[in-house]
């Protein structure tokens, strides 16, 4: 419309600012803030629920802060066995994933004979290196990349969560 000087996107999507052909100030953040989780030590206790309700709150919270700036890349690698493909892919530190990467057969029909052929590989990659994780997959024959933002990685314990019982005690 013409008559504004400065728009304040108050969501990190940045939409309204590539709808309207504008661009971030650097350092032009005009508001920083947290949530804060208030509850009532008797209520989580002894309110029926309430202790559950808390922890979903809590793991879902943590394993979304996780995955800020993760993604899950797939590819598709020749090779004779999981092990040996899996061997290629750690040969590259960068491409280890969360704990190692995910080796699947996929299964082609051949002659009328199901082979095992290709196995797909399935990492966790952060935003910074995800180009640089596309070229070394391509380097150690990898192809069909695909690449997925992740929302959630959920940790096996929750940190806040395992705090929180601390501080409820016994």
């Amino acid at each position: 419309m013409g008559i504004a000087d400065a728009i304040i996107d108050l969501v990190s999507s940045g939409t309204t600012l590539r709808e309207n052909n504008l661009k971030e100030i650097e350092g032009g953040i005009f508001l920083e803030s947290q949530a804060i989780l208030v509850a009532s030590k008797k209520s989580l206790i002894e309110r029926k629920g309430v202790l559950d309700t808390t922890r979903e709150i809590l793991e879902r919270l943590e394993a979304h802060l996780r995955a800020v700036g993760q993604f899950t890349v797939t590819a598709n690698m020749r090779g004779s066995s999981a092990e040996e493909v899996a061997e290629r892919v750690l040969s590259q530190p960068s491409l280890s994933g969360l704990q190692g990467p995910t080796v699947s057969p996929v299964f082609c029909k051949r002659g009328g004979k199901v082979t095992a052929d290709y196995y797909a590989i399935v990492i966790c990659v952060p935003k910074s290196e995800l180009y640089k994780s596309v070229w070394q997959l391509r380097d150690i024959g990898g192809s069909g990349v695909l690449i997925s933002p992740l929302t959630y990685i959920f940790d096996e314990e929750t940190p806040r969560w395992q705090n929180l019982l601390v501080k409820l005690g016994p």
